[in-house]
């Protein structure tokens, strides 16, 4: 009795050549990595789809209205900020007596 069904599929060849190149940078076979690709899209299909609460509606509508204000910090400035408070010397703390 077998215990693995053969299945035949088509690729492009981008994507045929992005699963070799695959194959060999992690040393494992086509069908270990398609295997683990189709358990993680199945995986990802099987959860139900959420549905935002009126606070998280509000939430993301208020975070919408900034955006197109311009209110919002950049992943480069927000770095940049991190950078200059980390290298800054600390305040000393008021002693309590």
């Amino acid at each position: 009795m077998r215990t693995r069904q053969t299945i035949t599929i088509s690729l492009p060849p981008a994507m045929a050549e992005q699963v070799e190149k695959t194959m060999q940078a992690e040393n494992r076979t086509r069908s270990e990595l398609v295997r683990e690709a189709l358990r993680t899209y199945i995986a990802i299909r099987q959860f139900p789809e959420e549905t935002p609460t009126p606070a998280e509606l509000r939430a993301i509508r208020r975070g919408r209205a900034a955006y197109e204000r311009g209110d919002y910090v950049t992943l480069d400035e927000l770095r940049r900020r991190e950078k200059a408070v980390a290298g800054s010397p600390r305040r000393a703390r008021a002693k309590i007596s």
